[in-house]
């Protein structure tokens, strides 16, 4: 495993495969992704540490996700299994999945902690518990801050986390060089990854602005409404089946599990 740095423009061409290839197998990566949404949400409503036992299972989950996508590239359907690959590799490979799990759940809560500084934990309470933002909440400036402070924490904590979990599956590296190598890799490809997140949110605000005016010229104001949640899921199964092209582009070796 060698570390590669790729230039910029290989953000859009993560993008263009990850939308292709969730065509190739559009039931079955849609299917998984709903699937993967519906898991850690049902682990989050557990009571006592629901939250954080969903947290726990997101990366090893996240990384199912990039599994299926490189099935569905061999040509192969990704079974509903595939999700929980990460933990199909023996007792050892198991642990290093829930420990990843753990670091990423711990470093999570201590920025929502951090962010408590701000507002005095609403957004923590809102995040960890559940509840709906209202307008008086949304407006307040403290609120505001806590969630500019917390996603602004966040970049770093994905990057360490981006690769971590494929490492460990596909190249057998421990804990922490997968974490090392993960933050290092999305470092040194920072202006890909730049160029990868900015298609992305251009993609969602574009088919946001469309439908908004396909609503407005149809003068049906509930049609956005009820195309924007589909357009919106459709649009982050292909997000993460993405996801496996920015892992594979910045290693050169190929991983040794099929």
């Amino acid at each position: 495993m060698k570390l590669h740095v790729v230039p910029a423009r290989t953000g859009v061409s993560w993008v263009k495969e990850g939308i292709r290839t969730f065509w190739r197998q559009p039931l079955a990566l849609s299917g998984l992704f709903f699937v993967f949404l519906g898991l850690i949400s049902l682990t989050s409503l557990l009571p006592y540490a629901g939250a954080f036992a969903g947290l726990v299972l997101l990366p090893a989950m996240s990384m199912g996700l990039m599994a299926a996508s490189r099935e569905a590239v061999l040509g192969r359907f990704p079974m509903p299994s595939v999700l929980f690959i990460g933990f199909r590799e023996g007792s050892l490979q198991s642990k290093r999945m829930l420990l990843i799990g753990l670091c990423y759940a711990v470093l999570f809560c201590l920025i929502l902690a951090l962010s408590s500084l701000f507002d005095g934990g609403e957004f923590a309470r809102m995040y960890l518990l559940g509840g709906e933002i209202n307008e008086t909440i949304a407006n307040d400036n403290r609120f505001q801050d806590a969630v500019l402070f917390s996603l602004f924490l966040y970049l770093p904590l994905s990057a360490l986390f981006w690769h971590a979990p494929a490492l460990v599956h596909w190249h057998k590296q421990p804990v922490a060089k997968s974490l090392f190598f993960s933050i290092v890799a999305c470092i040194s490809n920072w202006r890909a990854f730049a160029v990868f997140g900015l298609t992305w949110v251009l993609m969602f605000v574009t088919i946001s602005l469309f439908l908004s005016a396909l609503s407005m010229l149809t003068e049906d104001g509930q049609l956005s409404l009820m195309l924007l949640l589909p357009a919106m899921l459709m649009l982050s199964a292909m997000f993460f089946t993405s996801c496996y092209f920015s892992f594979r582009d910045c290693f050169i070796s190929e991983p040794v599990l099929a």
